[in-house]
Order: C-alpha cells, then structure tokens, then sequence
C-alpha cells in the first residue's frame, strides 16, 4: 500500500498567526513536526500543504516537499484531498491512503504514524486514528480534550467534549479510579476512496454541536478505528504554549 502523510499547515491562525514559522529552537515548527515524521519507520512520503507562500518557500529551503493549496478550505481534510490531487498530479504516483498529520503538534512521536498506517492495511478499515488514556481528572473534564469511547472491535462509539461514559453512581473526582477514560490524538488515516466520499458530506447534528468532523462522518454510516497509544500529542495553539514546550522540553 502507497500511503502519503500530509501536514496541513495554515499561516492564518486566529490565535497564532504565522505558527508553522515559530522557532522552537533551532528550527521552525513546521520544520520539526516534518522531521519527526520522517522518522517513521513506514515508508510513508511526507508533504506539506499549504496556502501560504511563505510556508511554501520555507519548506523547500530546509529540503522538505511541499504543495500549494487553495485557501478556502473549511478543515484540514478537504485540504489533504487537494494536496494528494497535486502530488498524485506532479510526482505521477499513485496512492492508496492518506495520513493526515496535525501541523501544529512539533513533538509528534513517528510511532503513531506507523500505528496508523498499520491499521489502514487492513480490509475492513477505511478511517483510522488513535487515543491515550486520560491520566488526570482535569484533562477528563477539559472540554479541549476531546474524549472517545469503542466498541470491543476498536471501532469508535462516540466522539465527545464531555467525559464518555458517565460514572453514574461516583463523585467525579473518583470517575478515573471507576472505569478506563480516552482523550482522542488527533491524527487520522483514510483510505484514498473514502476520503474522496467523506470530503462531500454536510456537517450534521452532532458534528454541530459538538465542533467535532468525525461525527459527520460517523453519523453517515462510515466507521472510525482506533488504535491505542502511550505517547500524548502536545499541540501548539498560542504563543504562550511555544514559549511554554521552547523552555521545557528543547
């Protein structure tokens, strides 16, 4: 299977405005989430899609492989459809899947990328992503976190921002110590030909309320795998954060 990591990488960030091109250290964002991706040891080719110049140019700079994209995209999955029609288009290859790589996570470990793509190898799986544990009661009921519940096959149940499931008979500050919680790490794997279907589907009632993409999905009958991980993903969403994992961890 020919499977294509993809790192969208928006300049335009609400919070963040230029993001991909903060340093941490010694290197640009963009740059070190590139390279831990390069580390997989699935052979996966990675690519940036961006719909900045800029970012763009910079990736090409320091060796990496690139492609423009439109800038009207509503999310990060439409985005990665049109960047694997450009490269399908400029390298004259054909793939099978795609991994879709938060752009913003510098410390992603290459592990996950190998779960992933180990999943979509599979028949039955046409979408995949993993989730961790939850170790904290505020991670649990930090409505940022976004928690998951599956069935005993690995197929998600539910996507929420609320804890799942409620511990109906327990204070809240014992749930962890009643039943096993997992937040959601936010990387996904789809196969080429569902990712072509998903990306015409209009967000429905869950995916509304909850600001949640995988619920669109799932309400139209298409099942999410899960796999499970040991390693968190840190996201970079403010300056603050940066300046937070820049004197931490580097």
């Amino acid at each position: 299977m020919n499977v294509l990591g993809i790192i969208p990488a928006r300049y335009g960030s609400t919070r963040f405005p230029g993001k991909p091109l903060a340093r941490i250290g010694d290197k640009s964002m963009i740059r070190r989430v590139y390279e831990q991706c390069k580390l997989a040891k699935t052979p996966v080719e990675i690519v940036v899609a961006t719909d900045d110049e800029r970012i763009y140019r910079h990736v090409r700079e320091f060796g990496g492989e690139a492609v423009m994209t439109d800038e009207t995209h509503q999310n990060g999955t439409s985005r990665c459809r049109e960047a694997l029609q450009i490269w399908e288009k400029e390298t004259g290859k054909e793939f099978d899947a795609v991994i879709n790589i938060q752009g913003d996570e510098p410390f992603i470990n290459p592990e996950q990328i190998d779960k992933v793509a180990a999943m979509l190898m599979k028949p039955e799986v046409n979408i995949a992503t993993l989730a961790k544990k939850i170790e904290t009661t505020e991670e649990l009921f930090n409505r940022n976190v976004v928690k998951l519940v599956t069935d005993r096959n690995q197929k998600a149940l539910y996507f929420s921002r609320q804890p799942v499931p409620l511990v109906r008979d327990a204070d809240e500050k014992h749930w962890l110590e009643k039943t096993v919680f997992y937040k959601h790490i936010g990387i996904y794997g789809y196969k080429k030909t569902v990712l072509d279907e998903i990306i015409r589907l209009s967000p429905g009632k869950l995916e509304q309320a909850e600001k949640l993409e995988q619920l669109r999905w799932m309400e139209n009958g298409y099942a999410v795998y899960v796999d499970f991980t040991e390693f968190d993903s840190f996201a970079v969403d403010t300056p603050e954060d940066l300046s937070k994992f820049t004197n931490n961890l580097w």
